[in-house]
């Protein structure tokens, strides 16, 4: 019995920290009694400063997304595809009526005659039309001339001397040629490594339309480097921009035009591009394939 009682008689210290252990328990109790500690939401949602963060993380939101869409540039409505008709936002009946229409080998020269041939909306014609890129000989009829060869009669293939083995004192033996610019063909050739077409000689620095066309009535290229062709519709952007003429940014632009139609058909839907000219286009020929 006396070691049973010992378990209950403390001292002074222990009495001491008995109570202010049931002093604690106690605080706590009263504590979570009176205090609510569920979660709330203590931001209001509501206010303006809220409403003003929202509104701007909104319009950025809108701002990307309108960023993710495809880019349109100018192109020639004649060379419509599936595709691109769908990516303008045509139903499929407008798309196959232009597609009919083509398929009679037809063409449409107007914004009037493509919404008369492809029965658009106004407000879909409104928002694509803009982008209409025809011939400048059907935009501006003024610009049509006639050249009239004056001073020199046509040349046999036979009779022309190989552009690719001309000396500089030949080529300036050309009305228009001199010292300087036979030397820019000559320097030209070799940068090439040979011509492979005479419609390289237009890439030629300075050289004027119609000294060009003197200098082919004397010269062709008979002995054409071989050229090995590259896939428009595999390659990348960098591979383009090595072809002789193409800038960068052109090449950038022939990149997104086939990715936007997933792949190219034909070279003459790459007319449609921005500061890709007709001669340029047949430039670009000599060094591409589409398969």
């Amino acid at each position: 019995m006396d070691e049973i009682k010992s378990h209950f008689v403390f001292n002074r210290s222990q009495r001491n920290g008995i109570l202010l252990l049931i002093l604690l328990i106690s605080s706590f109790l009263v504590i979570n009694y009176y205090v609510d500690f569920s979660e709330e939401n203590i931001m209001d949602t509501a206010s303006e400063e809220i409403i003003a963060i929202q509104k701007e993380l909104d319009s950025l939101r809108t701002i990307e997304i309108a960023s993710r869409k495809p880019k349109i540039f100018p192109f020639n409505p004649n060379f419509i595809t599936d595709f691109k008709g769908y990516t303008l936002g045509m139903s499929i009946e407008e798309i196959d009526r232009l597609l009919a229409f083509r398929k009679e080998n037809k063409w449409m020269n107007s914004i009037k005659d493509f919404k008369k041939v492809t029965k658009v909306s106004d407000s879909l014609l409104n928002k694509i039309s803009p982008y209409f890129k025809f011939p400048d000989w059907i935009s501006n009829p003024k610009l049509k001339t006639k050249y009239v060869k004056i001073g020199y009669k046509e040349k046999t293939f036979k009779q022309k001397i190989d552009l690719n083995t001309a000396a500089q004192e030949q080529l300036e033996e050309v009305n228009g040629i001199g010292k300087a610019f036979s030397k820019r063909i000559i320097d030209y050739r070799n940068k090439l490594g040979g011509f492979t077409d005479d419609i390289q000689l237009y890439g030629v620095y300075g050289l004027d339309y119609q000294v060009a066309n003197r200098v082919l009535n004397e010269f062709t290229v008979k002995t054409p480097k071989e050229i090995v062709k590259m896939n428009l519709n595999a390659i990348s952007a960098s591979d383009i921009a090595t072809i002789p003429g193409i800038s960068f940014d052109l090449a950038k632009r022939i990149w997104e035009y086939r990715i936007l139609n997933e792949q190219i058909e034909s070279f003459s839907g790459l007319q449609n591009i921005e500061g890709l000219t007709e001669r340029k286009l047949k430039g670009i020929q000599l060094y591409l394939k589409l398969e």
